[in-house]
């Protein structure tokens, strides 16, 4: 009897000293929105490495299941209840589009895994639910931001050009409530289709208008068309979102992108804030380990996918599992830095950012500039 106690204590010790941590990640890696979701995987797979290596989260290591959606609704579907079901997941770090989590948001809470999302719409996280979170500035924030600016620039008639997608449709309606506020007129509202190779007619039909500046709410490829278009047609004032923060989009706009504005998080201009800016050392440890790890450029959505495993690993290491535990210890993580800026979630907000969280910076000599 006691030789049996012994080995059943043997292989209670083995378990434990193997258990480990189920952890998905959905990214749309090929597609048509890959530099969201490359980065993202990347990131990812880079801090699950670093941290495993000091002996994982309170001793259990990460073993991640990644699936690539594609950027396409049904593909991430499908990839979420294999994660929840099959796989077995505690959590799920993604998906890199709106429309991706909104497809899924509900299944979230079906299976009782928490989602820490990548995609911005504040729809994502509205009502809010303990087992959905996301750690991009909300749409709500970026049009504050943006508008703030604009009108401390004396702009007061502002055309707006979108993408009919999840994340232009919510920033539409975010710049259209909040011009209310700073009395700004909407002289033209336009869209385009996500997959559009051509945007002059509507810009033409912007440029007809007395604007004093031009926003444009789309990410993907569709904002380089539209800043090659616009310099086509001899049109300035041009500011984008978050959404266009990486040089893939200097890379695909080329010299269309000069003087174009934009609201971002402080990772594109890392090395060009004071050393007494409490983000910097976070930002600047992130965009080195990045950039020598995979020798291409830092862009805010890998760091979208760095957030969300911090505040994954901020939660577990206190819920020591998933579902409701960790659910509960995701709500009440607060004053974490990092690259988006500082997390105080709570209860009633999921996003845990506010527009301070965002700089305005302009594109100068293909990169990146704090703007005046």
């Amino acid at each position: 009897m006691r030789k049996l106690s012994f080995i059943m204590l043997a292989l209670l010790i083995c378990a434990v000293a193997h258990a480990e941590i189920r952890l998905g990640g959905l990214f749309s890696v090929t597609g048509p929105t890959s530099f969201l979701g490359m980065p993202e995987k990347q990131t990812l797979e880079m801090l699950v490495d670093e941290v495993n290596k000091q002996g994982g989260i309170k001793g259990e290591k990460i073993k991640l299941f990644i699936y690539d959606t594609q950027g396409d609704e049904n593909v991430t579907i499908n990839a979420f209840k294999r994660l929840a079901t099959i796989d077995k997941v505690v959590a799920v770090i993604g998906p890199s589009r709106t429309g991706e989590a909104l497809a899924i948001k509900n299944l979230a809470v079906k299976f009782k895994v928490p989602m820490i999302s990548c995609a911005a719409s504040l729809d994502i996280v509205t009502p809010v639910n303990k087992y959905l979170y996301k750690t991009p500035q909300s749409d709500t924030q970026v049009a504050e931001k943006l508008l703030e600016y604009l009108a401390a620039k004396k702009k007061k008639n502002i055309a707006l050009i979108t993408e009919q997608s999840g994340y232009g449709s919510t920033g539409r309606d975010a710049v259209l409530d909040i011009a209310k506020k700073y009395r700004m007129n909407i002289v033209a509202d336009e869209k385009f289709r996500d997959k559009d190779k051509d945007m002059t007619s509507q810009l033409s039909n912007i440029k007809g208008k007395k604007y004093d500046a031009v926003i444009c709410w789309a990410a993907g490829a569709a904002p380089a068309i539209i800043a090659r278009n616009a310099q086509q047609l001899g049109m300035g004032d041009l500011y984008m979102t978050q959404g266009v923060a990486s040089m893939k989009f200097i890379e695909l706009a080329g010299d269309a992108a000069n003087g174009i504005k934009l609201t971002a998080g402080r990772i594109v201009v890392a090395d060009q804030l004071p050393d007494t800016d409490k983000f910097k050392k976070t930002l600047m440890k992130y965009k080195n380990d990045f950039e020598s790890n995979f020798k291409s450029p830092v862009s805010a959505f890998g760091g979208h996918a760095y957030d969300a495993f911090m505040l994954f690993k901020a939660a577990y290491s206190k819920a020591g599992s998933g579902g409701d535990k960790l659910a509960n210890e995701l709500e009440k993580v607060k004053k974490m830095i990092g690259i988006a800026g500082e997390f105080n979630m709570s209860p009633a907000d999921h996003t845990g950012l506010t527009k301070d969280s965002f700089v305005i910076v302009e594109i100068k000599n293909k990169d990146f500039v704090l703007a005046n």
